[in-house]
């Protein structure tokens, strides 16, 4: 009767929209051998870590998650509410995550080492430009090029 009960009641951990709790996705990043440090927490802070020397980034603001990672030596904001992948240069990674925390995100920084994806290999071997900034979901979609890779549809050209 217990088991029956502990089913039907709604679980902090997730909801019907597919937001998933810190302690989910931690547990989740936990089989592929990385944790989650908080961005802000004294213990990383003392690390005195510059932002650059990172992987990658999980941030959180009212139930929203997104990533800021790093593929090949270029880093990208991968924020599903973007039309497509914005490029975030090591200058501007700093103050990005700055101004993501003057607007209340959480951020953590993830540890480990990521697994390899194909934009990881091609990117390391070539670099990418950003001919135009991605816009919100739901504001003028940006022009593309036709017959480009889904990678150039998204603004970016390879060098």
């Amino acid at each position: 009767m217990d088991s029956i009960f502990h089913e039907k009641q709604p679980s902090g951990n997730m909801d019907d929209s597919g937001f998933f709790s810190i302690q989910v996705i931690s547990n989740a990043l936990r089989v592929w051998g990385l944790e989650l440090l908080l961005f802000n927490s004294r213990e990383y802070q003392s690390l005195m870590i510059n932002p650059v020397n990172e992987k990658a980034f999980i941030c959180n603001y009212k139930e929203h998650w997104f990533t800021i990672r790093k593929l090949g030596q270029q880093w990208f904001n991968l924020n599903s509410l973007l039309t497509g992948p914005e490029l975030i240069s090591d200058t501007y990674l700093a103050l990005f995550l700055a101004q993501l925390q003057q607007e209340g995100y959480s951020i953590f920084v993830i540890r480990g080492n990521l697994p390899e994806c194909e934009a990881e290999q091609i990117l390391g071997i070539m670099r990418v430009h950003q001919q135009q900034r991605p816009r919100l979901i739901g504001e003028e979609e940006a022009q593309t090029s036709a017959g480009c890779v889904s990678f150039c549809s998204q603004g970016f050209w390879f060098v």
